[in-house]
């Protein structure tokens, strides 16, 4: 048996941009993109539209919207207990895979404390129905529940309707250029078909790998949340390939995982406020130094997203608005090189054309 070819952070780097469409926009159906990326997160609305649009050759809001509204992709709590956009068949999937990791969390959390002694399966066969004949939301779900428990803490009912039932927000929520509360109703309702009966994370992990690896067991428990991955990658293992990171630790693949030249070309790429190629590793070096990542953690909230120059962070980015314009303005972590800049103005103005909705804007590299 041959020596354990070791990956450097370029090599890595290179592996991660190819699989997750950010070296080269590819042109493929929306649907198919969501289900290769196992899902884009969407916390904010917005973001699903501008994660597609950096990966995808000729994106249109509507190719996403028309899909919400056709209950085709769906946007529902699920990895790292966050909201999650996914096509209808990776939510009723997913779902049950997942629901331990929210077990686990409501009731370490004040709120399962707050329902000590209350029986939960009655909790949630009530909260089903009630959104049953209708989506209702948080405001809505919340007098008949404190009707039914009028002694216990109305938070506490809440998140666990919320949390431990699959639910999906339904639209307007997430369609462009909408708003609306998050309404809420159950996967298997909204969709029209039954969730999974597959608990194992087995083929979870393998599209892990496929979209986000090479990858350590720690970088899959990072980006799932779930517990008890190591005896997950003990099954799987027959069928991965063995890696190194140049610090030792050990990485696992899939046999055919994309492995682009580690010094082909990146050309820039704007991520949204959160993108899972931020998110999905315990080692985050292959896309952001520790340096750098310590200097923008604190402003990844809100509508500020990252900005990747030959592949890498390399500063931020956020849409200003003002008297019917619109400002793209790009903090970069360190200079410019004058050719990146250029290419960065060119990529930015292409993203305002996306999300700005005005025909005057402007870029500005501050």
């Amino acid at each position: 048996m041959g020596a354990t070819q070791t990956l450097g952070r370029r090599a890595l780097n290179r592996a991660l941009l190819g699989r997750q469409m950010l070296l080269e926009r590819q042109t493929l159906s929306v649907p198919r993109a969501v289900e290769h990326l196992v899902g884009l997160q969407a916390q904010e609305p917005p973001d699903p539209y501008v994660a597609l649009w950096s990966r995808m050759e000729g994106f249109r809001h509507e190719e996403l919207a028309d899909l919400l509204v056709q209950r085709r992709v769906v946007r529902m709590t699920l990895l790292r207990g966050t909201i999650h956009l996914v096509t209808a068949r990776d939510g009723l999937s997913m779902w049950p895979v997942m629901r331990p990791l929210f077990e686990r969390n409501f009731r370490g959390s004040g709120w399962g404390r707050n329902l000590d002694g209350l029986d939960l399966d009655e909790i949630l066969a009530f909260g089903r129905e009630l959104v049953s004949d209708e989506p209702r939301t948080a405001a809505q779900l919340a007098p008949p529940l404190m009707e039914r428990w009028p002694d216990r803490d109305k938070a506490a009912l809440l998140a666990a309707v919320r949390y431990l039932l699959p639910m999906v927000q339904v639209p307007p929520r997430g369609v462009w250029g909408e708003r609306g509360m998050p309404t809420l109703t159950t996967a298997d309702r909204w969709i029209g078909r039954p969730l999974g009966r597959t608990t194992r994370p087995d083929r979870m992990v393998m599209r892990y790998l496929e979209a986000l690896g090479p990858a350590s067991v720690a970088d899959m428990r990072t980006w799932s949340g779930l517990t008890g991955l190591r005896e997950v990658a003990g099954r799987l293992r027959p069928r991965l390939r063995v890696f190194r990171h140049e610090d030792g630790r050990e990485l696992l693949d899939v046999p055919d995982g994309l492995f682009p030249d580690p010094e082909a070309e990146a050309p820039p790429r704007f991520l949204p406020t959160y993108d899972n190629v931020m998110l999905s590793h315990d080692d985050r070096s292959r896309i952001v130094g520790d340096e750098d990542r310590r200097r923008i953690l604190d402003t990844m909230r809100g509508s500020i997203g990252t900005l990747l120059v030959d592949g890498f962070v390399r500063g931020t980015w956020k849409v200003l608005r003002a008297r019917g314009g619109a400002t793209l303005e790009i903090s970069p972590l360190r200079r410019l090189a004058r050719e990146e800049a250029a290419a960065v103005s060119a990529e930015g103005v292409r993203l305002l054309d996306l999300v700005a909705g005005v025909a005057d804007h402007d870029v500005r590299i501050t």
